[in-house]
Formats: C-alpha cells, structure tokens, sequence
C-alpha cells in the first residue's frame, strides 16, 4: 500500500472517529483513542469536529505531540492554548489605577506590602465578582499566595459569586477537586443571571469534560437547566457543546428510563435537592429522595420554576409522534438514499424538507447514507462559517440526540463494539442502523419503520 492511501485512510479514520467521539462516554472515549495509531492520532487532532470533551482527554491524558497538533487545531474554540484566550492573555491585563486606593481601604492595608492571603483575596473577590469576572481578574493581578484547601473551606462556608469563580478558573492554577468544589452552591440560593458561566468555563477551558461537569454540579437543579441552557446574550454553550452536555447529562438519567413515576418524582425534588444529579436520580430509583434533602426549592416553595420543568420536559422520553406529510414525507425519506447530481442539490433538498416539516433531525440519522455522512451535518445542512452557528440549530440537537440513542441502544459499555464501529463506519455504504445492526448482530436487515 502506497504512502498516499495509507494517508487518506488515515484522515479518514480520524473524522469518523471525531464524529463518533460526539456519542461517546468518557471511559469509551479514552478506550478509542489508546486505539489509534500515531498518524490517525495527528489527523484527529486537528480534525475540526473534534467535541470538546475528547479536547480535554487528549491534553489531560495525552502526550506532547497531541497537544502540539491541537494548539495548531483553528476550530479548538476558547481551550488554554496559544494564540486562544487563557491565562496568557488575562495575565497581559493593566489592573485599573481606580482599583488600588479601593482596594487599600478594603484591606486596610497596602496590597504593595505584601502578597494577600487566601482569606484576604477571597473576600475581595467576593465583593468584585458577582457578574462578570473583569473586576475579579483585576484583583487576581496583584500578588497572592492561594490555598486550594482553603478556598474551598470559604466557599464552602460562603459561596463565591459567579464573575469570582469563573476569574479563577481563568487564571488560578487550581487543582481538579478545587475547580469542582467551586461549581457547588449552597440548594437555597437562589439561581442569578450568571449561575451558569463558570460551568462553562471550566468546559471551555478544559478542566472537565461534560460527563464530569454532571457528577460535580450542585445543587442537582442546575445540572438539569445546564441541559438546555436558555438562549440570551452572554457567555452560553455553542451548539456542540450543548449537544454534548445534553448527551451527558441524559446518561445521567439513563436509570429513570422511561417510567413517567420516577421523572415526576425528579421533577418533584429536583428545585431543593443538595446534591449532585447522579445522586439525586440515585435516590429517585431508590425511593429515597424524600429523605436526602430537602423539597424547598431556592423561592422556598417545592414547585419547579418554569425553566427547569422545560429543561426536564426536554431531557424525558417522548412517544414518537405518529408520522404526517403522506407521500411526499415517503418520498422525503426515500430521497436520503439517493444522492443527487450534487451536494449543494442534496443540501437544498434536506434543508426545504426539514422546512416543510416533512423530515427531521432523527430521520436523516436514521434514513440518510453512508452512515458517515449522517453523522457529519455538513452533509446534509451545508458548509458554515464555523460549526458553532448552524442556522437549523433544533434540527442538529435532534440528530445528536437519535444518534446518542441509537449508539447507547446498540452498543451500550463495550469499548471493542464501539472500535468496530469506528473502524467500519469511513467505508460502510448503509445507514447508522444497518451499520450498528452489522457490528452487534453481524446482520444488516434493514430496521426503517
């Protein structure tokens, strides 16, 4: 075999298995990529659908070379590496010649005469960082000496503002049980405009992946909104990262299954439960939820916001709604085996359907062929500008979401299934069923309904 082929098949192991990453649990995931050789690893480095959970693997667990080809990787959005925001880039910024005679009369002493302790830094960034972390960066210019062990006694005993624990997520050097003490809150409090930012800054920064973003999050409520995140201007998850955090946190609540009991007992629970949601849907099955922490949600009633029953609402098992659209949607379905004469065609033709409401987001996952083409949304969405700003945003979530489905359905914890998969998806000419159907069943009878 020629170097040349060996290359191009080498790329395009790397972008099947950037898109079956997406689908991937954390242990999966780890198992896949200890899989891969040397060049099918630089390519999937610098693969652009690479999600950024398998981001924070590869640097967390990876070697020298990989992240030397993901520093280099343009589509790696917002990580701590060169040329992207991260402490480099704070560490270039002018505290504000106001700031200093405040903060001397807070301190009652001088910053200059000698680095802040732990208990002085964290009550100036107590008062200096309840949105947004500008003011909490400042703080964090001046000299401090920082314990990990004492920071999380403080914020324990008083919770840190939002702006406060995303600036140190920013710029502290902080070690892993430090970064997921600072993502807990006392059940009570009540949830402000800005709850959410450091907990996707530590995505984003790649301190933690989705999967371990759902089992240090707490109180349990926030995890459930974190899953459908409301869209207003600010600092929000970009459309992988929510489909990834949906995806973790549907995993989560894999063991309510589709019993409407156990979901209305979490939605019953969910506004005042201490804990993280692991815990909560623990105690959920295990008829314990009255007893492990209190029903008062942060108003002080037991009655879930608004918010949370529609991010709950979204998360929970619907029946399939009986098909509409007649002939034409048969037509539809039957239009995703049969490429046109080109892709643009191809990508007008999906677009007007899923328009029309004649397909939608599951029924390209479950219709369309190959199997790799399904997976990648380019393939039937178009080319954008960057991956984050697909202009059919509900259309990629339900394809993430069938696809999740279908692979925890048929694949389930065994990495070898999940390497085979990767390995026949770049050549497989069927849809994501059949080819799931061959790797498990070794069959490839056709499942369309």
């Amino acid at each position: 075999m020629s170097t040349a082929v060996e290359d191009r098949d080498s790329r395009r192991l790397a972008w099947c298995v950037a898109h079956v990453l997406r689908h991937a649990s954390d242990h999966i995931a780890l198992a896949l990529l200890h899989r891969l050789d040397r060049p099918t690893r630089k390519y999937l480095c610098r693969d652009e659908w690479l999600p950024a959970s398998a981001v924070t693997l590869l640097l967390r667990h990876g070697g020298e070379a990989d992240r030397h080809y993901i520093a280099r990787n343009p589509h790696v959005v917002g990580r701590p590496l060169p040329g992207l925001p991260g402490p480099a880039r704070y560490a270039r910024r002018r505290t504000p010649a106001g700031l200093l005679p405040l903060l001397r009369a807070e301190l009652g002493r001088d910053p200059a005469d000698g680095p802040l302790t732990t208990g002085e830094l964290t009550g100036l960034l107590r008062r200096h960082g309840i949105r947004r972390p500008r003011a909490a960066l400042d703080v964090l210019r001046l000299p401090y000496e920082l314990d990990p062990d004492q920071l999380v006694a403080e914020h324990a005993r008083r919770p840190l503002p939002p702006g406060s624990a995303e600036a140190l997520l920013l710029v502290a050097d902080l070690p892993e049980k430090t970064v997921r003490a600072l993502l807990t809150a006392p059940a009570a409090d009540a949830d402000g405009p800005s709850w959410h930012r450091p907990a996707v800054r530590a995505v984003r920064m790649g301190r933690l992946t989705h999967e371990e973003l759902v089992a240090c999050v707490a109180p349990a409520r926030r995890t459930l909104l974190l899953g459908h995140l409301s869209a207003c201007p600010g600092l929000r998850w970009t459309l992988p990262e929510q489909a990834g955090m949906r995806a973790a946190v549907t995993r989560a609540l894999a063991p309510l299954a589709d019993d409407p009991r156990l979901w209305s007992e979490l939605l019953r629970h969910a506004p005042g439960f201490p804990g993280p949601l692991p815990e909560l849907v623990a105690a959920v099955t295990a008829g314990t939820a009255g007893t492990a922490g209190s029903p008062d949600g942060p108003d002080g009633s037991d009655a879930p916001h608004d918010d949370l029953a529609r991010a709950v609402r979204r998360l929970a098992p619907t029946a399939a709604e009986p098909a509409t659209g007649g002939v034409e949607r048969e037509l539809a379905l039957a239009s995703l085996a049969v490429p046109m004469e080109t892709v643009e065609e191809d990508v007008r033709w999906v677009r007007d359907c899923l328009d029309r409401g004649l397909l939608t987001g599951a029924d390209v996952i479950r219709h369309k062929l190959p199997a790799c083409w399904a997976l990648d949304e380019v393939h039937w969405l178009g080319a954008v500008d960057h991956p984050d700003r697909y202009d059919r945003p509900g259309a990629v979530l339900a394809a993430r979401a069938e696809a999740d489905r279908l692979f925890a359905l048929a694949l389930g914890e065994d990495p070898d299934a999940w390497w085979r998969v990767a390995r026949t998806l770049p050549d497989f000419a069927g849809t994501l069923p059949h080819l799931l159907l061959r790797v498990t069943d070794g069959d490839s009878v056709s499942t369309r309904p």
